[in-house]
């Protein structure tokens, strides 16, 4: 069997480009700014605030969760999705890492 391309890269790479994967479309980033602005858990309030049918936000709610970033808890027929901390705090930590590599290059002479 051959090698993923996937497998050229170290986990910590894969795993930030899945995230980046994640956040990469404008109606995931607003189901999380949402999240982060009720700064609580949330379940139908969504199609209303986004304008979105229910099935679209399901499917990026999906995305969300299967990257960790959200989590979500079922009661009856209710699911509540709210922020996953700890897997925020290693994805902001990831991002940092490598934001904070960049050098200022008005320092010096670039390309």
């Amino acid at each position: 069997m051959g090698v993923t391309k996937s497998d050229l890269f170290t986990e910590a790479q894969n795993d930030l480009a899945l995230a980046a994967k994640a956040l990469a479309h404008p109606a995931r980033v607003a189901i999380i700014e949402f999240l982060l602005k009720s700064d609580s858990c949330i379940n139908g309030d969504l199609v209303k605030e986004l304008g979105l049918a229910q099935a679209t936000i399901s499917q990026h709610l999906r995305e969300l969760k299967d990257i960790g970033i959200i989590q979500g808890t079922i009661e009856g027929t209710s699911v509540s999705y709210c922020i996953n901390a700890r897997r925020w705090a290693e994805i902001q930590k990831q991002f940092d890492k490598i934001f904070n590599q960049f050098k200022d290059p008005s320092s010096k002479d670039c390309c």
